[in-house]
């Protein structure tokens, strides 16, 4: 029978100074990008807002595409949204007339090293 080579409890330290130091990078990195991410997610909640906004007005069946622009640009002044002008809008008419915002977000991390997050708003659910 083999005795198992338990060394005792003096020999355990905890972590090595190279795991914090990579611990505190990994963490580091994913402040910053939550840092970078967050406001453009604030936006993009303020543009579902306000499109939902629009799109559940007691007359936007019968608003012309002009005015549509017109209510979002109202909204999106109040609101603080640079990212989506109403030019940007896609606005469909079927049996129900549809607005889509989609739209992309380019935020700069490091040197070269960007962070791309798309966005897609409508009034349909």
């Amino acid at each position: 029978m083999q005795s198992l080579d338990i060394k005792p409890l003096s020999y355990q330290r905890g972590m090595f100074m190279v795991g914090q130091v990579l611990t505190g990078a990994i963490l580091f990195l994913l402040i910053i990008l939550a840092v970078k991410m967050a406001p453009a997610y604030i936006e993009y909640d303020s543009v579902k807002k306000l499109i939902y906004k629009v799109g559940h007005e007691p007359n936007f069946a019968k608003m012309t595409n002009e005015e549509i622009a017109k209510a979002f640009d109202e909204g999106a002044k109040t609101s603080y949204i640079s990212s989506v002008k109403s030019r940007d809008l896609m606005i469909y008419e079927t049996d129900q007339k549809i607005v889509v915002a989609e739209y992309q977000v380019i935020k700069p991390l490091v040197a070269n090293i960007s962070l791309m997050m798309k966005f897609k708003a409508t009034t349909e659910h």
